[in-house]
């Protein structure tokens, strides 16, 4: 059964819907990575974090979203010139959603937008049980007891999902893209060199091996 769940900003000024969406059909993750960790950082909302530095992740098809209200509101941030969109509201820096480009259909909706499923039942019901937690070497404090460590199972069902979107022509309409364009229907902020080095001490565990800031995760 396919379910509608309402989106919107902390402060309200935002409003939208995620339309059409079932378990079977978008994924749900925590991703730790040390990108989406810079990323809240940068909002100055840590606030969003679970106890180990991690985010909620629903990964659902472009053509599911439709904002409704606020769109003026809406503005982007990329870690790296190469790195991920990621979308939020500039009245009250809520996270909106992770995109790739605007010809891969993907979006990583963080739990902070949704209006309509509040609770861990109500989200198993709409989206599926979470899957577990994806890069988890920049937990803090490891991941948590009991979550399953998500590996090459997790993106190759991501894949699969983007394909099956693609395929379907779910990538149109997309809320953060315009299709005539091909770029984005907001402002987008790249951050520097030295900006991301900074918001990288606040992260979780240093890696041993280069940011993943173009990875398909969130």
């Amino acid at each position: 059964m396919s379910g509608e769940v309402e989106l919107g900003c902390r402060c309200g000024e935002i409003h939208g819907l995620l339309c059409g969406v079932a378990p079977s059909d978008v994924n749900r993750v925590i991703c730790y990575c040390d990108d989406c960790q810079a990323y809240l950082h940068q909002l100055g909302r840590a606030d969003l974090f679970d106890a180990h530095g991690g985010t909620e992740i629903v990964q659902v098809a472009p053509s599911s979203v439709a904002f409704d209200k606020g769109a003026a509101h809406v503005v982007g941030l990329r870690l790296a010139p190469k790195g991920l969109y990621r979308w939020y509201a500039h009245c009250c820096k809520t996270p909106l959603g992770n995109t790739l480009s605007p010809t891969l259909p993907f979006i990583g909706m963080p739990l902070e937008i949704f209006r309509g499923a509040p609770d861990p039942q109500r989200r198993d019901e709409i989206f599926g049980q979470l899957r577990g937690g994806v890069f988890s070497k920049f937990a803090i404090g490891g991941i948590p007891k009991g979550l399953p460590q998500v590996g090459l199972g997790h993106f190759a069902r991501a894949l699969q999902l983007m394909v099956g979107w693609k395929i379907h022509g779910r990538t149109w309409p997309h809320p953060f893209f315009d299709r005539a364009a091909k770029g984005p229907r907001h402002p987008v902020t790249i951050l520097t060199r030295e900006e991301r080095e900074l918001l990288r001490a606040k992260c979780g565990p240093s890696p041993t091996v280069p940011s993943h800031t173009g990875t398909v995760t969130a």
